[in-house]
């Protein structure tokens, strides 16, 4: 019967533990600072409050738009409400007239 003698040897026993901690180093730091990590998931938190808040602003804008279509197609149309936007975009006025702008 044939048997092989091996030395024992320090990079054999270190090799598994320096892999896994290189590995678990890896995924570590990533788990951190990488772009779905902790820092990532702040950017993407404060992102979303600012576009939250322009939606916002944006709805409120557009439901000004509807509520003034509403008052100019619903049959009857606003004299005062059709003056104004002439005149606005038009900008014109008579002499008499004061303009106060919102």
């Amino acid at each position: 019967m044939w048997t092989k003698h091996h030395k024992k040897r320090k990079f054999g026993r270190l090799t598994l533990p320096v892999i896994t901690v290189a590995f678990l180093s890896y995924f570590g730091y990533h788990s951190v600072h990488g772009d779905l990590g902790l820092r990532g998931m702040e950017e993407f938190e404060r992102q979303r409050v600012e576009r939250q808040a322009r939606l916002d602003v944006l709805v409120r804008q557009r439901q000004v738009l509807e509520k003034e279509v509403a008052l100019m197609s619903d049959g009857s149309l606003e004299r005062d409400m059709l003056d104004e936007k002439a005149r606005s975009y038009l900008n014109m006025s008579r002499a008499d007239e004061i303009v106060i702008f919102h």
